[in-house]
């Protein structure tokens, strides 16, 4: 038999894959849903599907599971690992249990590493294997990180993602690779754009497959990893709890000037999600610029603190499920309202409005530079004599950039206009923000990149 009707369901923004399997029967299994269901319940509706079971691979650090919204509106089983100690019904596996799901049979293989009650998926048609949905165990071309649970536990958990990616490969080699985790995900190290693979495919072509020992096998994995976003701290402990249920459409209510003046008071921060150049034109004093793209929730999550309220400005075409529900994904439920009228509505009040100056490439003035991508993205080509300082980590940094004419600068515009507002709400004035990036600038000027760091 081939492997059933398989959706993959992408998150271009946080870099992950759920995966919706149909049964054949009317009858779906979800395979690591998160809190916004908005995709799968459109692939479910237009295929007739009901979703019976949610299985988990994990506890999640970088999104809140939906397994626990589908059991209470789908009456869905919940099938996740017994050694992760969850505190809502679900159905605990162990290894080797195999839960029949109506002509096939999904069997739990345990995959430590990632992080330490991590499952793979075995999908059976009989003895034959169809694909193994992964998670964070064995992704294209990687391995997911191991350093979620504190520095002091790395290289034992690598060592553990080693004997696990190694149980997966004796699989045989036309077995389908589903991970949940990859290109974008700030828990996987590789680029690249495929989502699934093959057991043989992985076998062959996998770096970290190919080391000849463990030893080799943790210097390549943790060589590989970078920086994550904050709030990864605390979600693998409220997946543990169970999130939520959600009971009405997020919504965004309306707040006139005023009553935004008085939440700003007391503590709230302005989080302006219009495009790059509506934010330059003219914002509010003290907002951080978060411009509504794929990547919005991660930015929020890492750059705003979980217990700040958030009042949001967009523009009219800016959909207000796009922002209210990415944020409840990264379990960020602070985010109090909206301005009422949005910037047209806070000028009118002849209130005060900061602007920033956008450059070019080819416009861009001798004075300093500050490239705020991450570590990879730098050391792989940025100007001459640029300053480094990661997006995540300038709210706590702030005071340590050199209060001069600065341009910032990033991959396309959108982080660098982050930047240039957390800068502002330190005190940093006379900065500029790079349309385009460090590309951008080699072809326009002629000059080469620099490497390293």
């Amino acid at each position: 038999m081939s492997a059933p009707p398989i959706h993959p369901l992408v998150d271009e923004g946080l870099g992950n894959t759920a995966w919706l399997i149909d049964l054949g029967d009317g009858r779906a299994l979800a395979v690591d849903p998160p809190r916004d269901l908005r995709a799968l319940r459109a692939v479910a509706e237009r295929r007739g599907l009901t979703v019976a079971y949610a299985a988990d691979t994990h506890l999640h650090a970088d999104f809140l599971t939906g397994a626990v919204q589908l059991a209470a509106t789908d009456h869905a089983t919940i099938l996740a690992s017994a050694d992760g100690h969850r505190a809502f019904d679900h159905y605990g596996l162990h290894d080797g249990d195999e839960v029949d799901l109506g002509g096939l049979t999904l069997r739990a293989l345990t995959t430590p590493g990632h992080t330490d009650e991590h499952l793979s998926f075995l999908l059976l048609d009989g003895p034959t294997p169809l694909g193994v949905f992964t998670g964070g165990s064995l992704i294209v071309g990687s391995a997911a990180r191991t350093d979620l649970l504190g520095a002091d536990r790395t290289e034992e958990l690598a060592r553990a993602q080693y004997a696990s990616l190694h149980r997966l490969a004796a699989l045989p080699d036309a077995t389908a690779v589903w991970p949940t985790h990859g290109a974008g995900s700030f828990c996987s190290a590789p680029p690249g754009a495929a989502r699934s693979s093959t057991i043989g495919t992985e076998r062959a072509t996998n770096p970290l497959l190919a080391a000849p020992d463990a030893d080799t096998f943790v210097a390549r994995l943790v060589a590989s990893l970078g920086s994550y976003p904050s709030y990864f701290a605390r979600l693998g402990e409220l997946n543990r709890r169970g999130p939520a249920v959600i009971t009405d459409g997020p919504m965004l209510p309306a707040l006139d000037v005023p009553a935004v003046r008085r939440l700003l008071a007391d503590g709230a921060v302005i989080v302006d999600v219009r495009p790059v150049a509506d934010i330059a034109a003219g914002h509010i004093p003290g907002a951080v610029a978060n411009p509504l793209r794929p990547q919005f929730a991660t930015w929020l999550g890492w750059l705003v603190a979980p217990d700040t309220p958030v009042v949001i400005v967009r523009n009219p075409d800016q959909d207000p499920a796009d922002i209210v529900w990415p944020a409840l994904n990264i379990g960020f439920d602070r985010i109090v309202g909206e301005l009422a009228g949005g910037m047209p509505a806070w000028r009118a009040t002849r209130a005060e409005v900061s602007t920033t100056r956008l450059v070019t490439p080819d416009q861009m003035p001798a004075r300093g530079v500050l490239d705020i991508r991450q570590h990879a993205e730098y050391t792989s080509g940025h100007l001459p004599r640029a300053l480094h300082l990661e997006l995540g980590h300038l709210p706590q940094q702030a005071g340590a950039v050199p209060s001069e004419a600065l341009t910032v600068m990033c991959g396309h515009g959108e982080r660098a206009m982050t930047a240039a507002t957390l800068l502002e709400r330190a005190g940093h004035r006379d900065l500029s923000v790079l349309v385009g990036g460090a590309e951008d600038w080699a072809t326009a000027t002629g000059q080469h990149l620099e490497e390293g760091a």
